[in-house]
């Protein structure tokens, strides 16, 4: 008994030290100002086998672990897979790298489109064909990016979330992307989830923000905006963020909204992690509707080798 309140003191005293410090930290963000280094990425190109023709373009975004997730050597053999397959890569760290903003704060989609639109025009690159592939928060900004440039022609999102959610800072009071200089509206951080915060229980914080419906609607990522088609590869027992449910839901919205293109979600039995040890999977689903397209410019086309009705094509890995 004795234990368990001291137990209990203790964690009294770390939310009041949390929330006198927040309180103060908050007063001091200005959300007007920008980081330093605003719209700044580190870009890594990887041209892979020389070719006689000009390849598909596939950009690929870490998480919230920052700097250049892609271009390190932890994900050598996996993007070497898809040099190997006749793709030119484009790896994007957008923080935490030397000259990038140094936190997942306000990040400038237009300075990441930037960058993309450099390399597309490269000769040995395709640029009428451009996919996208982001695991995480990198999904998010995936998803972002698809939604608002039409020049974007698949997006692959693992472990996604639906909305765009606060940054990662001290004070978790503004939003993680921006668009020509005015911040997305997110799913703020409520007071409620100080505890399971403080304690690292991240997918119960996740789930209190996901609570407020009526912030989550104004955050929601218009996804069926997105001009090509879409692969969602969740996990069933995330224990970041409910991958699996915001993946369902992003699902819907596109049936509901009559989205002409392939789209597809399958799901992965394991943690937030387990999707990433199954890229076969957006390979698959980019070769046959994405690169299958790239003689023709991949112009995007309505239907294709999986069905767009999102009711036939939801499946579940072991």
């Amino acid at each position: 008994m004795k234990l368990l309140k001291w137990t209990a003191i203790t964690l009294a005293v770390l939310v009041m030290i949390l929330v006198g410090s927040t309180a103060f930290a908050i007063h001091r963000v200005d959300p007007l100002v920008f980081p330093p280094n605003h719209g700044k990425v580190e870009a890594t190109f990887f041209a892979g086998p020389e070719s006689s023709h000009p390849k598909p373009l596939v950009v690929a975004f870490g998480g919230a672990e920052g700097r250049n997730a892609w271009a390190s050597n932890h994900w050598a053999a996996e993007r070497q897979k898809f040099l190997d397959e006749d793709y030119a890569f484009l790896a994007i760290g957008y923080f935490g790298s030397p000259g990038t903003p140094e936190h997942l704060d306000r990040i400038a989609l237009e300075g990441i489109y930037a960058a993309i639109a450099d390399v597309a025009r490269r000769p040995d690159v395709d640029g009428r064909c451009i996919a996208l592939v982001g695991a995480s928060k990198g999904s998010e900004l995936a998803l972002l990016l698809a939604s608002r440039y039409p020049d974007i022609d698949a997006v692959a999102a693992i472990a996604a979330g639906y909305a765009v959610f606060p940054a990662h800072t001290t004070t978790m009071t503004t939003s993680s992307f921006s668009h020509h200089g005015q911040s997305l509206p997110f799913v703020p951080l409520p007071w409620s989830a100080t505890v399971p915060l403080i304690t690292g229980n991240l997918r119960k914080v996740f789930d209190i923000m996901s609570a407020d419906t009526t912030a989550v609607a104004r955050a929601l990522i218009p996804v069926e905006k997105i001009h090509g088609p879409v692969f969602l590869l969740s996990a069933t027992q995330d224990e970041y963020w409910d991958s699996q449910g915001m993946s369902d839901a992003m699902m819907k919205r596109l049936k509901a909204n009559n989205f002409p293109h392939v789209s597809a979600h399958v799901a992965i039995s394991g943690t937030h992690a387990a999707p990433t040890e199954h890229l076969d999977e957006v390979r698959k689903f980019l070769a046959a509707n994405f690169k299958a397209r790239a003689a023709t410019g991949c112009e995007a086309t309505h239907g294709g080798a999986v069905s767009a009705d999102s009711s036939l094509h939801q499946r579940a890995i072991p």
